[in-house]
């Protein structure tokens, strides 16, 4: 067995075959990140005319050392020991000669699979076998964090699709499924954007996520050739948030009015009939508000106000929601809630079995501080895959040695 450089189509028949595939081991996430001031290279383990393991490798240049990176580790079969030890023995030597002090990966090896109470479901009996089978090969395993310390999030919550309709909705925390309701009668809409509106995604992700508007135009022009990314945005459409709120306040007045002629006319249990009123005001008061902020959105937004935004990326026959944003301001619409539920159901009828809803923190770690977001995902009845965490292998040990030693190392890569 060799390792030999494949052209881009060799690698992306390969990699849209593999399982479990990852969209950051694909050609299109090779050409984005290229626009970043990475390189790449495209690298298969080769036996005879078959391929076995083949990886996308970023190549990024930190004061003046090679440094190297397998988004999301390589694409092999980590459970065959022959394979991995070939393939190590292999590709430290390849990218030793071509002075790449190290190459970090963060692998699909699964430790365990949670439900949304934090209770495992499935545990990879391998995974020690595994694990210790990286270390002995040189692998130094950079720890087991609870946060978002490393490249790629350790912990990552997905739904399953492969449900009816009903079930799907059935399945989501009640509090959510509320929300989703009230976002609807509000007036959200979820929309399918264009390029062009990915600014909307830039100005809500400003100063929350590291890279900006030329990324994401990037990633949507790469997977956009093959029709392998969606763009979503939800708006509060003004008038109808103006028109259902004059509704709801018509209403409990009318109500209030009724009430009070009771009182004064004596009619009925006068203490039930306070008590009823005083309930009914409160939401008296609530609309009346309401209204002045719907008559100045429809004011100052005729058009509408943008609230939440998803990019999405389809591989196999799983979706992927890469970034996605919402604005602070309007957070009490439940935009993003509805966003998430509009997708699943979009994706679940056209036949994709999984949605991927992106990393979480530990959700078993006692005073968790990203518990809000934790809650926010697994409320849609996701499950959390805990993964093996990040690994850094030596490739040009004498390199490497000065690489550490030379000077105050800051962080390389952004997710």
């Amino acid at each position: 067995m060799h390792i030999k450089l494949l052209t881009n189509a060799e690698f992306l028949e390969f990699s849209k075959l593999f399982k479990p595939g990852s969209i950051y081991q694909t050609p299109y996430y090779a050409f984005t990140m290229h626009e970043e001031n990475y390189s790449s290279m495209f690298v298969g383990l080769v036996d005879g005319n078959k391929l076995k393991a083949a990886s996308l490798i970023l190549v990024y240049k930190v004061n003046g050392f090679k440094y190297a990176l397998a988004p999301r580790g390589f694409l092999i079969d980590y459970n065959n020991d022959e394979l991995v030890t070939t393939f190590t023995k292999l590709i430290k030597k390849f990218l030793g000669k071509k002075d790449i002090v190290a190459i970090k990966i963060n692998p699909m090896i699964i430790r365990n699979v949670y439900n949304s109470a934090g209770h495992a479901i499935s545990t990879n009996e391998l995974y020690d076998v595994t694990f210790n089978r990286l270390k002995n090969l040189g692998y130094f395993h950079l720890g087991y964090n609870n946060y978002f310390e490393a490249l790629k999030p350790r912990f990552e919550a997905y739904i399953n699709l492969d449900l009816d309709y009903i079930k799907l909705f059935g399945n989501i925390d009640k509090s959510h499924r509320n929300k989703i309701r009230k976002a609807v009668r509000d007036g959200i809409k979820v929309y399918h954007g264009t390029m062009n509106d990915l600014k909307y995604l830039a100005e809500q992700t400003k100063g929350k996520y590291p890279r900006g508007l030329y990324y994401f135009q990037n990633l949507y022009k790469f997977f956009g050739r093959d029709n392998l990314i969606d763009f979503y945005y939800s708006k509060l459409d003004t008038t109808d948030y103006l028109q259902y709120t004059q509704k709801k306040y018509n209403e409990y007045h009318k109500k209030s009015v009724e009430l009070s002629q009771k009182l004064i006319s004596k009619q009925g249990n006068s203490e039930k009939l306070i008590n009823e009123k005083l309930n009914i005001d409160k939401y008296v008061v609530k609309y009346r508000n309401q209204l002045a902020e719907a008559t100045e959105f429809l004011k100052k937004y005729p058009n509408g106000i943008v609230t939440s935004t998803a990019l999405i990326i389809k591989w196999q026959d799983e979706v992927y929601l890469a970034i996605d944003g919402h604005d602070e301001k309007y957070k009490k619409f439940g935009a993003k809630h509805l966003m998430i539920w509009k997708l699943m159901g979009r994706y679940a009828k056209l036949g994709f079995k999984k949605f991927h809803l992106g990393g979480v923190s530990n959700i078993n770690k006692l005073n968790n501080k990203y518990k809000g977001l934790n809650e926010f995902k697994l409320n849609f009845h996701a499950n959390i895959i805990e993964y093996a965490g990040d690994f850094e292998l030596i490739t040009n040990s004498p390199r490497y040695f000065v690489y550490k030693n030379s000077f105050g190392i800051t962080e390389m890569f952004k997710k």
